[in-house]
């Protein structure tokens, strides 16, 4: 996977005893209530669509299945602890190496792959995460627009206009958002010290109400400002989230508060942490290097034989990554994802019956994982079943992670069968839940000018386009309209 070299920091603010107790009064400020004179809720949503969507067509955002299921798993059991009316958090893992995570307007939540990477525990992971979404629930992006003159709305104007001209260009859809950020830059100084204190409180009480090691947070900034004594190098996270020992100091003294958690050690964060490492790697052979070094230093661990087998499988020697398979499904025979990893290894060295079998055995344990239902119907449509693999799609209740790549293969299983009408209406709605409305609308207009095409067919289609066009920007309705009589 190919990673920009421009630091993603696109957005205002980047980064039991109590388990089952959602919410025990304490001493925190309320100070979630903002005026939203100049950022609404319905404000906030389409200015958030719009820049998923830009980061979605600069390829920034990993259409990974199991980094997204990982990152919503994690990120909706901090939801269910951190607030009693969360609101709909979108989590997306971001193909960047530099250690940061971001929420934009909308309740949307970026995750870099290179903080995945640099966590240790999946605690720390959630420390972040859990940070980002304190940010969301204070509203802390209205509170500071209400504050300056220079509104959020303007801000994100500029934003995306630069990314609208952009034509697709990722340094520059991330310099359009950075550029965007400097406008802030002086406000945010102001007031960061007092937001990112209470983001921290919250986010570590959350840690603790879901059963998380409450000191994660200090531990992981502590462990990145003394990166930066030590190599010089400070992360786009410490940029965005200043961070001195007087802040790490009251995070392990919120900490202490709370009963010490250290929950056992999760094999699901372990290996997903290798497929980020994987994923974010700029060429296959530069993860394998990696792995190799691991093994030959004698680190033979479930995640780093996971991660050489996934970077040999990037690489095409499945046969190679089988081995590596076979020796890891010895230790852990029960593991979804690393049976989902044989089953793929399988299919590609064109052991079907041996790779769907596996698939089968997966989802009869855990019937609605997504990357096992999307691998199943992935593989089915490759073997020439797509009916199969429609029906194992519409049965299936996907996240919202998954609902883009459902609809792709949708799409794909109609276009095997031969019917552009579907095809087309299924590939409008891939667009659709990419935010991507332009594309959505000319994919309807390029099938509704078939002549085969049915009048109920047809009738579908522009019902469909028609709801569609709602969400086009003005500019682009007059020409989209004209294309089809």
């Amino acid at each position: 996977m190919k990673i920009f070299p421009v630091a993603l920091t696109c957005a205002f603010f980047t980064m039991s005893a109590f388990a089952g107790q959602r919410f025990v009064e304490e001493n925190l400020p309320n100070l979630g209530e903002p005026s939203e004179a100049a950022l609404s809720p319905s404000q906030a949503r389409i200015l958030g669509q719009k820049a998923v969507s830009q980061l979605y067509t600069a390829h920034y955002i990993v259409s990974d299945p199991q980094l997204e299921n990982f990152l919503d798993r994690i990120g909706w059991r901090l939801a269910y602890y951190g607030s009693r009316n969360p609101p709909n958090f979108h989590f997306y893992p971001i193909a960047n190496r530099a250690v940061n995570a971001f929420a934009m307007p909308g309740a949307n939540i970026g995750v870099n792959t290179g903080t995945i990477v640099a966590a240790r525990t999946e605690s720390e992971l959630a420390a972040v995460m859990a940070h980002e979404e304190a940010h969301v629930t204070q509203h802390h992006i209205a509170r500071e627009a209400n504050r300056s003159p220079f509104s959020d709305i303007a801000t994100w104007a500029i934003a995306l206009a630069g990314m609208a001209a952009s034509q697709g260009d990722p340094n520059t859809i991330i310099g359009s958002v950075l550029a965007a950020e400097s406008a802030n830059a002086q406000r945010q100084i102001n007031y960061s010290r007092s937001i990112e204190m209470e983001a921290d409180n919250i986010g570590i009480r959350t840690l603790a109400r879901a059963g998380f090691n409450p000191m994660a947070m200090a531990d992981f900034f502590g462990r990145m400002q003394q990166n930066v004594r030590l190599y010089g190098y400070i992360p786009p996270l410490l940029m965005n989230h200043p961070v001195d020992s007087t802040r790490i100091a009251e995070a392990t003294a919120r900490a202490k508060q709370y009963p010490p958690r250290h929950p056992k050690k999760s094999l699901t964060f372990e290996l997903m942490r290798a497929r980020a490492r994987v994923l974010q790697a700029d060429l296959p052979s530069d993860a394998i290097t990696f792995y190799s070094r691991e093994l030959a230093a004698g680190h033979h661990t479930a995640g780093i034989l996971y991660g050489d087998a996934l970077a040999l499988q990037q690489n095409g020697q499945y046969a190679n990554a089988l081995h590596v398979v076979k020796t890891l499904i010895k230790t852990h025979p029960h593991q979804r994802d690393i049976i989902l990893l044989q089953a793929d290894l399988l299919f590609e060295t064109h052991h079907v019956g041996s790779a769907l079998s596996l698939d089968q055995h997966v989802l009869s344990s855990n019937p609605q994982y997504e990357p096992a239902i999307l691998q199943t119907a992935r593989q089915l449509i490759a073997s020439g079943k797509p009916q199969r693999a429609r029906q194992l799609l519409l049965t299936s209740n996907p996240s919202f992670g998954a609902i883009p790549e459902t609809y792709r293969l949708l799409a794909r299983a109609a276009d095997q069968k031969h019917n552009t009408a579907e095809a087309a209406y299924e590939m409008a709605n891939y667009h659709a839940a990419r935010y991507n409305y332009v594309a959505a609308v000319e994919t309807l207009n390029a099938a509704l000018l078939d002549s085969s095409l049915s009048a109920d067919g047809s009738a579908r289609l522009r019902a469909r386009r028609k709801q569609l066009l709602a969400n086009v920007p003005a500019d682009q309705i007059r020409r989209l309209k004209k294309a089809v009589p």
